[in-house]
């Protein structure tokens, strides 16, 4: 019988289920059983159908099969193994839908076992790698740690040694002084011993002290038994023992003398130097406060401060935050503040002011001895175009005649050159009279004499009078140079008599004043001259001191590409080297290069001569005073605190000006209208300035801040610029870099050849300074009727126009009584609901005050406009 009849008959079949083998019912696979609630089942059966032609894929199912099977075994469902097993002729069937779905979860479950099977084996390599990781960090900090061990207890042993060492050396020394101190105690007599022993007594062994071996094994013992001290002891007693053991009788002067001998111990001794040494380590830790005068100034920071007291800045800031301070190191604190530090730690103050780094600053006094001739300096001025450039040019080319190697190369503002008798003559080429006055004015009166060049033709012009009154101010004497007498029809002694009206007398006409009559572009009486120049510096007895630190002034400085800033010095006392340190005005720097008048680099400049100087780190003004310094501190500090006055000035002048301004603002009183004038000749400047001033009121005037004869200059510029002036030029023009300023400036510049259409501009400028003239213009009165409460806007007044017009936006007045009690601007005027314009006479409106709601019924509203009118002088 087959194993389809006997699973169709309902025999029992033996099956694989759970692991075991088993009895099972066999499957009829044409009935199926449906079970229901409570138990109740029936039985239905199913058709079978025939069953479709092998597949290709069905090997790929066959293969598939073990995992259903597995997954059925799972479930409890094992009759498809059974079936399997027991009907092998539908191995080729075609597979039902459950099926290929239990057999693709099948799949499905085994692909996700593989993955996680794979995700655990990658876990376990990873955590394997980590901890092959941490291991390997572990061991090699075992190993660092074992290494610092091992160096740590080699320098323990290595310094245990050398105290080993140095106690083994205290020891034998002092073992060495008890045994000298007992040999020198055992040679003394002892005369109380000696009168107490008997004549036939035999003679004592004389007392010495304890052998010096045992001593030694001893302290080699005790040292090795790591127990110094208590041995020490121990070898004292042993040592007392020995001597009195030693002697055979003793009496009490033997006693006493025995006393009286006995040395100290070596721990006494050990003690009292373990004593003396903890106290000097004591008084070194403490360490004995030492006081000292620290210099304040005005200023001083945190860290500076700290270095003068010899403290830490730490220390310095935690006082500092004691008192209610918050100061880095780096921050400054005032002297009163520094004050209270230094006396905190113990220190006393001597404050200084800022005026002190200047102490020392003068030009060193020569000695005596040290005196030689020094060359004139010579300033040459004059009006414009009479000869001043055309003499300079006669002394530069008598130089170059003369041999001088490689001549004039460059114009540096002053050069040196040597006349027909050898001597050396400085000369200044200033650049004008205002240059001339400002160097003056900072002290440098380097100029030791002054030609006033006067030509013949023109005789004496304004800027020629200008030059006098300078050389008069400067307080050095004059030589007059009449220049172009090569001219036809001139007459030079007219000049020399025009000279009597400014004071100026020459020796033709019985003065003290030297004159020539000279021609620079002939070279007539040029000797003359070079013999005048001659004789007055003989007459003024020009010496000066070549040795010590050099002196000088600032002729003039600019600043060149590829150079910096290059200053043209006149030395006037000592000698200025290569490399030495100076101080120019605010600035300083370190000499680099010196170059002289002819463009050749030299190692030093003496007295008289002028040398162009490289180094600066600024660029000085001309008239600055030079003077070489110690150190290049030195020459900051000077620099810094002449920088900070500058500033200090610069602030204070600029805060007068705006409180001033202010002040005249609220009071309603700033109305100037400031101006620089600037023309050809003094007498049209001087015209103009008084026409101006006559046009002068109580309301506004002409503030003239600066009136010069010359063309308009960058000084002009910043002039007009820092007072929004304006500026006025008569017949005369701006440069073209002063062009350029005021163009990048904004500033007005007006150039006018007739002076009456010059004082009608300005009038005209001066009128738009006047306030205007406010005219009230009446336009009509309104009656209040009623007043009403409305909603966002207020109290309003339902009017009526009595006469004229009622306009929107124009000013009322509120009348009561025919006194006015508010004045103002209408918030609202409307007739009926509309926003209207203006409102005529007899026509009822809406009106309400701007910030104003006392009205009543039967009040009046006057309502007008202002308006303004221009005025003029």
């Amino acid at each position: 019988m087959s194993a389809n009849d006997d699973n169709s008959q309902g025999k029992k079949t033996l099956s694989l289920k759970g692991g075991t083998l088993g009895l099972k019912k066999s499957v009829d696979l044409n009935k199926v059983e449906q079970k229901f609630s409570h138990g109740r089942t029936k039985a239905v059966s199913v058709e079978r159908k025939g069953a479709a032609a092998p597949r290709p894929q069905a090997r790929g199912a066959e293969t598939a099969r073990p995992n259903t099977d597995a997954l059925r075994r799972r479930d409890g469902a094992s009759s498809t193994s059974t079936a399997r097993s027991t009907d092998t002729s539908n191995a080729g069937r075609q597979l039902s839908a459950s099926e290929k779905e239990a057999r693709m979860k099948a799949l499905e479950f085994a692909k996700q076992r593989e993955q996680e099977k794979k995700r655990k084996v990658e876990e376990d390599e990873a955590r394997r790698r980590e901890q092959e990781i941490r291991r390997a960090a572990e061991e090699a900090e075992a190993k660092r740690k074992a290494d610092e061990d091992a160096k740590r207890q080699a320098e323990e042993e290595e310094r245990q040694r050398a105290e080993a060492a140095r106690e083994a050396a205290e020891q034998a020394r002092l073992e060495q002084e008890v045994q000298a101190q007992q040999a020198t105690a055992a040679a003394q007599p002892d005369a109380g011993r000696a009168r107490g022993r008997r004549d036939d007594a035999p003679a004592e062994a004389p007392r010495r002290g304890p052998d010096p071996a045992p001593i030694m094994g001893r302290v080699k013992k005790s040292k090795s038994a790591g127990d110094n001290q208590d041995s020490k002891k121990q070898s004292a007693l042993r040592k007392g023992g020995d001597q009195r053991r030693n002697q055979k009788r003793i009496s009490v002067a033997d006693a006493l003398a025995e006393d009286s001998d006995r040395s100290r111990s070596l721990a006494s001794i050990k003690r009292q130097r373990e004593r003396e040494r903890q106290k000097a380590q004591e008084a070194r830790e403490a360490g004995t406060k030492v006081s000292r005068e620290v210099i304040v100034p005005e200023v001083i920071t945190v860290g500076e401060l700290a270095n003068r007291m010899a403290e830490r800045s730490a220390d310095v800031v935690r006082v500092l935050m004691k008192m209610g301070v918050m100061a880095t190191a780096s921050q400054s604190i005032d002297a009163d503040t520094a004050e209270l530090v230094i006396e905190e730690l113990g220190h006393t103050i001597k404050r200084v002011t800022d005026d002190d780094v200047l102490e020392g600053l003068e030009a060193p006094t020569p000695e005596a001895g040290t005196l030689v001739s020094r060359p004139p300096v010579v300033t040459v001025m004059g009006h414009v175009d009479h000869g001043k450039t055309s003499i300079l040019d006669y002394f530069r080319k008598s130089n170059v005649v003369s041999g001088e190697a490689g001549g004039i190369t460059q114009h540096i503002g002053a050069y040196q050159i040597t006349n027909s008798s050898g001597q050396q003559i400085s000369f200044l080429d200033t650049p004008g009279h205002a240059a001339f006055t400002e160097m003056r004015a900072r002290g440098a009166n380097v100029t030791d004499m002054v030609i006033l060049v006067v030509a013949a033709d023109d005789g004496l012009m304004p800027q020629t009078i200008e030059a006098i009154a300078h050389a008069k101010a400067a307080q050095v004497p004059i030589i007059v140079a009449v220049n172009k007498c090569d001219k036809p029809g001139v007459d030079p002694y007219k000049v020399e008599t025009e000279l009597l009206s400014h004071e100026i007398q020459v020796e033709n006409l019985g003065g003290d004043v030297q004159s020539a009559h000279v021609s620079a572009l002939t070279g007539d009486g040029m000797d003359k001259l070079e013999e005048a120049i001659q004789l007055q510096s003989e007459l003024l007895e020009l010496q000066a001191s070549a040795e010590g630190r050099a002196s000088g002034a600032v002729v003039e400085s600019k600043m060149e590409k590829g150079r910096g800033s290059v200053a043209t010095v006149l030395v006037q006392t000592g000698t200025l080297r290569v490399g030495d340190i100076f101080v120019a005005g605010a600035e300083w720097g370190r000499v680099r290069a010196l170059i002289n008048d002819k463009g050749q680099q030299v190692k030093e400049a003496g007295p008289a001569s002028p040398v162009e100087v490289l180094g600066l780190n600024g660029t000085p003004v001309a008239g600055d005073d030079l003077i070489v310094v110690e150190s290049e501190g030195r020459a900051r500090e000077v620099s810094e605190y002449r920088q900070n006055k500058a500033k200090e000035a610069k602030a204070v002048a600029s805060k007068g000006t705006l409180e001033g301004m202010f002040a005249a603002l609220q009071q309603g009183e700033i109305n100037e209208l400031p101006i620089v004038i600037k023309g050809d000749v003094h007498g049209s400047i001087e015209a103009i300035a008084a026409s101006l001033e006559k046009l002068n009121t109580d309301e506004v005037k002409v503030n003239i801040l600066h009136q010069a004869v010359g063309a308009i200059t960058e000084s002009d510029i910043t002039l007009a610029r820092a007072s929004q002036a304006l500026i006025v030029g008569f017949n005369v023009r701006a440069n073209n870099a002063a062009r350029d300023a005021a163009r990048a400036e904004g500033i007005d510049i007006r150039y006018f050849s007739i002076i009456y259409e010059l004082l009608d501009d300005v009038k005209g400028l001066m009128s738009g300074l006047l306030k205007p003239e406010e005219r009230e213009n009446f336009l009509g009165y309104a009656e209040i009727l009623e007043t009403f409460n409305v909603t966002k806007v207020g109290r309003v007044a339902g009017c009526r126009v009595t006469e004229g017009v009622v306009k929107r936006g124009a000013s009322v007045r509120l009348l009561r009584d025919n006194v006015v009690i508010h004045e103002g601007t209408l918030k609202t005027l409307r007739r009926f609901k509309d926003e209207v314009k203006d409102v005529k006479n007899g026509l009822e409106c809406g009106m309400a005050f701007e910030n104003y709601q006392d009205i009543q019924p039967g009040d009046f509203i006057e309502c007008f406009e202002v308006e303004q009118v221009a005025r003029s002088l």
